[in-house]
């Protein structure tokens, strides 16, 4: 594997896979991380926002890790087994070629196992022979639970207490109380399994024998082309954007129908910086615009699954003091999240502080009830109707907007320098408004519809009027500013105005001066904005996708095509993308992030059908 620049940047950071050197496995419960040499450096068991038990991407020492790899020098290649989230790790020596195989299936399908969380490492020798060597050192609660190793019933348990793991291996492991290590040869067509299964409870430990696992590889490989075969885009990039939806699909947590902003927390969106944040959480935004991008593929059982979490957990009334709704929710609907530091951890790199919970879920943005009420009009309109309790909460969701829309909040970025009357959160009361009085129109449904038309012209009204800078030519972050920020692009697409306004074509060339380099787009510039916050980050790849999408309706089609076919390059070697991406190409922040695969398949579609 090639260094890449931020690499060598100190010898903390050499300690590290980059961000980008990984893929995700998962089963609609938790996922795990494994890096491009065939370590897992992070995993959470039983859920996403549970405590780690392999970590070492957050602490090289203290995290845990479960180290499977060729025991001799070897170059490594990564890809997903076709349509599916098994993903291979290839390794290849000068005597032979081998290959891991990663995968969580997905329900047991065996009658009272439904809560087993089983991890499968199968191990082949496709060539010649090949020595491996294995490590597994899980360091339970965030690297901070004490555990010891011990063998029951034929299986080694790894025993925190309230926590526990067993592990069943085909080879003869070593163990020295606490972690387990084995080295073994295999020759061509030879193969070695490891299970990781959650043990206590109710489920009875068992083993994994060659037989089993193989069982489980071809179920989970059917599980998830079976998933896959429902989509219904036969667009020029398939390939990438059905990598998105099988990666948004492994964000869903499958008890309640939550979507997860990100598996990870605590990765830097700047090395050394303080911007670290907790993403195992559903922030209705993002899940909202992930149920747009679901729909737009034909997935509508995730999007019912989601509107169940809305109606179940997120009912109009509870949550904050702010609002009506909370910005974020735990993935069992839990509306308190504190957040801590966990200062035992170095972060990743040396980036500290790690964090787990996050305060934000305290704050106002008003933008959510659009996102989240333009999801339920679009789920109405392309999967089925919503009920009249549905429509009941809606129109609470909506009286309470028409009633506080001028608000200042912290806006859709989170920042934490104040309150301010953001142009974006306007836009997205509006988007709320009227996207309700269409869903009134449509199916007859009892509205006030003339208080709901007098706040939505307000609202339209209050942007032209103070959102738009003469100085700029431009609509800005803020009322009454100067200061550009990409959700702006947001604007055509939510049919707020005209793709082809001269107003917006002028905001258009205004961001691409600003906040545009090789098309990669930044949130805002700091300095004209002070977001609260030491340091920079990198261009935010959501609002890159947006870029895309706002080019391809303003009608400039070829330079949206070559600014989407530039963004393709700066993909993971899987297809995946974190939050940012940093100056030098590199990805930076939680991994792999719904907010950038959920616009990535917007953009794709848009802009084929433009393409004809």
């Amino acid at each position: 594997m090639a260094e890449t620049p931020f690499q060598q940047e100190t010898p903390q950071s050499r300690r590290y896979l980059p961000i980008a050197e990984h893929g995700l496995i998962g089963d609609l419960r938790s996922v795990a991380l494994v890096g491009s040499d065939g370590t897992i450096d992070w995993y959470c068991s039983p859920s996403f926002d549970a405590p780690s038990v392999f970590a070492a991407l957050l602490d090289a020492e203290r995290g845990g890790r479960f180290e499977l790899a060729a025991s001799v020098p070897a170059h490594t290649k990564q890809f997903y087994f076709p349509d599916t989230n098994v993903l291979i790790t290839r390794f290849f020596t000068e005597e032979g070629v081998g290959e891991v195989q990663d995968f969580m299936p997905v329900g047991t399908g065996r009658p009272g196992e439904e809560g087993r969380h089983r991890l499968i490492r199968r191990v082949i020798c496709v060539r010649g022979t090949v020595p491996f060597r294995a490590l597994v050192a899980p360091r339970f609660g965030y690297g901070a639970d004490p555990h010891t190793l011990r063998e029951v019933a034929g299986l080694l348990l790894f025993d925190a207490g309230e926590r526990a793991l067993t592990l069943t291996a085909t080879v003869a492991m070593e163990c020295d109380g606490r972690d387990a290590r084995a080295e073994f040869k295999l020759g061509e067509g030879e193969s070695a399994v490891f299970a990781l299964d959650q043990a206590g409870g109710e489920i009875a430990p068992r083993g994994c024998a060659h037989a089993e696992a193989e069982h489980e590889f071809n179920a989970t490989v059917a599980y998830w082309r079976h998933w896959l075969a429902q989509s219904r885009y036969r667009g020029r990039w398939r390939e990438m954007v059905h990598r998105s939806a099988l990666t948004l699909k492994l964000l869903t947590y499958a008890p309640t129908g939550a979507i997860v902003a990100a598996p990870t927390t605590s990765l830097p969106e700047q090395l050394g910086g303080e911007r670290n944040w907790d993403y195992r959480y559903v922030w209705v935004r993002d899940a909202a615009f992930a149920v747009y991008a679901l729909l737009r593929l034909g997935f509508a059982g995730e999007a019912e699954a989601f509107m169940r979490f809305v109606t179940t957990h997120i009912s109009p009334g509870d949550g904050a003091v702010e609002g009506p709704l909370q910005i974020m929710y735990g993935i069992d609907g839990r509306a308190e999240l504190p957040e801590s530091e966990l200062p035992h951890l170095e972060g990743y790199a040396g980036s500290a502080p790690v964090r787990v919970g996050n305060a934000a879920a305290s704050q106002l943005q008003l933008d959510i009830y659009g996102a989240l009420i333009d999801s339920i009009y679009l789920y109405d309109k392309w999967a089925q109707p919503i009920s009249s309790a549905q429509w009941d909460d809606l129109c609470h969701l909506v009286n309470w907007v028409c009633d506080h829309w001028d608000q200042p909040d912290e806006g859709v970025w989170e920042t934490r320098g104040g309150r301010k009357n953001f142009l974006y959160s306007r836009l997205m009361c509006w988007v709320a408004i009227e996207r309700a009085i269409r869903l009134a129109n449509r199916r007859g449904l009892p509205a006030d519809l003339p208080r709901w038309r007098g706040s939505r012209d307000d609202i339209y009204r209050r942007i032209m009027d103070r959102g738009w800078s003469e100085q700029r030519g431009a609509f800005t972050q803020c009322e009454d500013s100067d200061v550009l920020d990409a959700s702006l692009l947001m604007m055509p697409l939510a049919k707020f105005i005209a793709p082809t306004d001269p107003k917006w074509l002028s905001t258009l060339d205004a961001l691409t001066e600003d906040l545009v380099s090789d098309s990669l787009v930044y949130r805002y510039d700091p300095e004209a904005s002070p977001d609260g916050l030491r340091g920079d980050e990198g261009t935010f790849s959501i609002c890159s996708f947006w870029y895309v999408e706002a080019l391809v309706r303003a009608g400039r089609v070829d330079e949206a095509r070559l600014a989407f076919e530039k963004m393709l390059t700066y993909a993971n070697h899987l297809g995946l993308y974190a939050e940012e991406i940093g100056r030098t190409g590199e990805q930076q922040g939680n991994f792999p992030q719904a907010f950038t695969h959920l616009a990535l398949i917007s953009a794709a579609f848009n802009l084929d059908k433009a393409l004809g």
